[in-house]
C-alpha cells in the first residue's frame, strides 16, 4: 500500500475507484465498502483509494470536543493496509479545509487531483461545508463530471448500521462481545512496556505497565479483562487491568497485563494487547492477600475463556 499525507502528494496515471471518510475503528461497516472497491479495482484497470483524515473533524470542529478514538493513526493504517487497499492518503484536517464547498472539493479533489472513476460510499454519507450535500447531491456532481456513484445500504451491512459510535459506546460499557463482533476483530490497544511500581511481582503476578502515547485513543472501562499480547510477532494470553489499583491506593489510570508462562524483559518494547472478554469490575480489596485470591480466580476466569478460543 502507496502512503499519502497530503491530496497534493497523490498522483496516478490510472483513474480511482475510490471512497472516503474518517474510518475510525475499520470495522465491519467500512469493509463492506472496501472490499467493494478492491473487488471493482482487481483487473488492474483502476486503482483504489481510500481519502481519510487528521486530525479527526470533531477535534477541529467541536471546540470542546472530548471525542476518543477506536484507533490510532498507525493503527488505522495497519487496518487499512490489510484490507489490500492500494493507496491511502491521510490529509491533514483544518478549518480551511472545511470550508470547502461540495462543489470545491468534487471538482479540485475528486476530478482534479485523484481522476475519478468512481466512488464508493455508505447510506449515510455527507461531506462538504458544514457536511450540506448528501448522496443525491452527489451523483448530480458524478453525471456533471463524469464519475459513478455507488452507495453501500444499511441492509447490506449485515442488517445493522454499525458504527463508531456504537462500538465506543459497548467499548465505555466492558461489552468486548459486541464492540469486537461489530469491529470483526478483536479491539486493541497499543503502547510502550514501561516501569511500574512493581508491586505485581511481589505477590506473584508480575505485569507489563503499557503507557498509550496517544491521548485519544479510547481506553475501555476500567475493570479487568482476558487479554492476548503481541509480543515480537509471538501471541501471548494473559490478563489485563485498567484502572487505578485502590487496594493499593493508586492515583492514576494504568493499564498492565499479566502475561501467563511468559519471563522474559519486555522494558520498552512496543506491544500490542487485544481485549477478548470482560472479567469483571475493579474493585478495593480489605487487604493485598485478598487481591491475590481474587487474581488467581481471575486468572483461572481467563484461561477457561481462552480455552473456549480453540
Amino acid at each position: 500500500m502507496k502512503l499519502f499525507h497530503s491530496i497534493n502528494d497523490f498522483h496516478s496515471d490510472k483513474k480511482t475507484i475510490l471512497t472516503l471518510g474518517t474510518f475510525d475503528g475499520v470495522h465491519i461497516g467500512h469493509k463492506k465498502i472496501l472490499e467493494r472497491i478492491t473487488q471493482q479495482t482487481e483487473n488492474g484497470k483502476y486503482e483504489s483509494l481510500v481519502l481519510t483524515f487528521f486530525p479527526h473533524p470533531r477535534m477541529v470542529l467541536q471546540e470542546k470536543s472530548e471525542i476518543k478514538l477506536l484507533n490510532t493513526i498507525s493503527e488505522k493504517t495497519k487496518l487499512l493496509e490489510n484490507t489490500g487497499i492500494e493507496n491511502l492518503v491521510i490529509h491533514p484536517f483544518n478549518e480551511n479545509f472545511s470550508r470547502l464547498t461540495a462543489e470545491e472539493f468534487v471538482h479540485s479533489i475528486l476530478v482534479d487531483q485523484f481522476h475519478i472513476h468512481k466512488i464508493i460510499i455508505g447510506h449515510d454519507h455527507r461531506f462538504g461545508r458544514n457536511r450540506t450535500a448528501n448522496i443525491d447531491h452527489l451523483i448530480a456532481f458524478g453525471a456533471e463530471y463524469g464519475f459513478e456513484v455507488e452507495q453501500i445500504t444499511a441492509q447490506e451491512i449485515q442488517d445493522v448500521s454499525v458504527s463508531s459510535t456504537k462500538i465506543r459506546n459497548a467499548l465505555n460499557e466492558g461489552n468486548m462481545n459486541l464492540a469486537n463482533e461489530y469491529l470483526g476483530y478483536n479491539y486493541f490497544l497499543t503502547g510502550n512496556v514501561v516501569k511500574g511500581k512493581q508491586l505485581g511481582r511481589t505477590i506473584g503476578f508480575p505485569t507489563a505497565n503499557i503507557q498509550i502515547e496517544e491521548d485519544y485513543k479510547l481506553i475501555p472501562k476500567n475493570g479487568v479483562y482476558a487479554a492476548k499480547a503481541l509480543i515480537k510477532n509471538r501471541e501471548v494470553f494473559g490478563m489485563m487491568n485498567i484502572g487505578f489499583n485502590p487496594t493499593v491506593n493508586g492515583e492514576k489510570q494504568s493499564i498492565e497485563i499479566h502475561l501467563f508462562d511468559f519471563d522474559e524483559d519486555i522494558y520498552d518494547e512496543k506491544i500490542e494487547v487485544s481485549l477478548l472478554h470482560y472479567l469483571r469490575e475493579e474493585q478495593k480489596f480489605g487487604s493485598v492477600e485478598l487481591l491475590k485470591s481474587q487474581l488467581n480466580q481471575d486468572k483461572l476466569d481467563a484461561l477457561s475463556f481462552i480455552g473456549q478460543l480453540s
